[in-house]
């Protein structure tokens, strides 16, 4: 990911889907390096005490904390999130993107991402099950918190 030194990075959070496993690892990262946290979400979420960490609590509604974010971030920020349509609007700001799996979102793969979203959306809409993501892993736990540390390093 690139270079942060310029812009003390900040760390947003689409929080309403952000599984709590990984809520944590980001609590204790952003305590441990001093960065900026700020989980976005429709619903109040519980966050421990600290100058560093916020949260944002939206209206409810299609997007609004997309939108919350969208509008708030920076070049260089870093956004956790699954939300495919999300990650596309926030690398065209210059943000970076994480999943909470650990899978980075890079100009590169978004556009592919996208497509297969559009594709299984398709098919649920005509009646194909499709299933649900797995749950998440300590593989995908370890993943997150391995990239994060990547991300923050920089």
């Amino acid at each position: 990911m690139a270079d942060t030194a310029t812009h003390k990075a900040h760390l947003w959070v689409d929080a309403d889907a952000c599984p709590v496993p990984i809520r944590e690892i980001l609590f204790r990262a952003a305590q441990r390096v001093g960065a900026r946290l700020t989980l976005i979400a429709n619903q109040p979420i519980r966050t421990p005490p600290s100058p560093l960490i916020d949260t944002v609590q939206v209206g409810s509604g299609f997007d609004v904390a997309d939108d919350e974010i969208v509008r708030r971030v920076a070049s260089g920020d870093l956004v956790i999130t699954s939300d495919i349509p999300l990650a596309a609007e926030v690398i065209d700001r210059g943000a970076h993107v994480l999943s909470p799996r650990g899978e980075e979102q890079t100009r590169e793969n978004i556009r592919a991402r996208l497509q297969m979203r559009d594709f299984m959306e398709t098919l649920r809409s005509s009646g194909i099950h499709t299933g649900g993501p797995p749950s998440l892993s300590a593989t995908d736990r370890k993943r997150f918190a391995d990239a994060l540390d990547r991300y923050l390093a920089h």
